[in-house]
């Protein structure tokens, strides 16, 4: 019989389908992992991964024991669980990474009341850019990410929460654009542009809006749109950034919304193949729940 052990190294390198991150993501040695492995394969009799360069590649055989590993893993944890006691209060760390958003208004909502059903439970939240957030999720500091799609990433799983953010200009309030109510796409072209220094997953540069960076004239970057806000004070360029983020009360400057309308969906980003903690499910099935009320209303909506 396979020991549960092998299973939970198993998968590790099914997700990272790679030894090295995985044995660090065990705090294992490369050599202990790939051993160990070699073990698995002995014992079952098949090829798991096809070696070669860098990265691993599953077999079919692989394919099929990283979606039967998961289904034992899980339900050996979720016995563990409630053997522990079904009363037990639900405790430990819940840890949301979140790119600059305004949805996080209803994350932060759904959070406060997870919180107040669950006191024992901490929460945390790791606010930066696209590639940070995915970063310590990969890691496993982050137990989910709130981020912009689409997406097209093999390695994690989406929810859709049916909210969108819209983007925008943020320029001087004096500048001549900002007595227009919105800027057309083909004005930015011209325009000496602030842009997010991030990767949007599954887009090359910038044609997801019809366009991309080598026909604009990028003069500045920015990770978090909040220093950028000086730099267009200041004059230095046009911040293309996401409505609601800069509050523009008291200070020199204008949003303006672009048309025709530049929006993307958010999703809720978790890791392929990863066990949640019972806090991290627990609140990933109300994200969920929430997931679903939304779509029922959009169809609702649509009818």
């Amino acid at each position: 019989m396979i020991e549960t052990r092998l299973l939970v190294y198993f998968l590790a390198v099914a997700r990272e389908l790679n030894i090295t991150k995985a044995a660090e993501s065990l705090f294992l040695s490369q050599s202990t992992l790939s051993k160990q492995m070699q073990e698995l394969e002995r014992q079952l009799g098949k090829q798991l991964f096809l070696r070669g360069g860098r990265r691993l590649t599953l077999t079919d055989d692989g394919v099929y024991l990283r979606d039967r590993a998961q289904e034992i893993v899980t339900i050996m944890e979720q016995t563990e669980n409630a053997l522990a006691g079904e009363n037990k209060s639900l405790n430990g760390d819940l840890t949301i990474g979140c790119g600059e958003t305004i949805a996080m208004d209803v994350i932060g909502g759904m959070m406060a009341d997870f919180q107040r059903q669950h006191p024992d439970v901490k929460l945390h939240t790791f606010s930066g850019d696209a590639d940070a957030v995915r970063e310590r999720i990969d890691k496993g500091l982050c137990d989910m990410g709130l981020l912009l799609g689409p997406m097209r990433q093999e390695r994690y799983d989406y929810l859709n929460i049916y909210t969108k953010d819209i983007y925008g200009l943020l320029m001087r309030d004096d500048d001549p654009l900002a007595a227009q109510d919105e800027i057309n796409i083909d004005q930015l072209k011209s325009l000496p542009i602030i842009l997010a220094d991030q990767t949007f997953y599954g887009h090359q540069d910038l044609d997801w809006f019809g366009c991309d960076e080598s026909v604009l004239q990028v003069v500045a970057t920015y990770n978090l749109i909040y220093n950028a806000t000086f730099l267009v004070e200041h004059g230095v360029g046009y911040a293309l950034t996401l409505a609601g983020l800069v509050n523009t009360a008291g200070r020199p400057l204008a949003f303006r919304p672009i048309t025709p309308e530049l929006s993307l969906d958010l999703y809720i980003v978790t890791k392929k193949y990863q066990t949640l903690s019972p806090a991290a499910r627990a609140f990933h099935d109300q994200l969920k729940a929430y997931s679903r009320q939304k779509a029922e209303k959009n169809d609702d909506l649509d009818a």
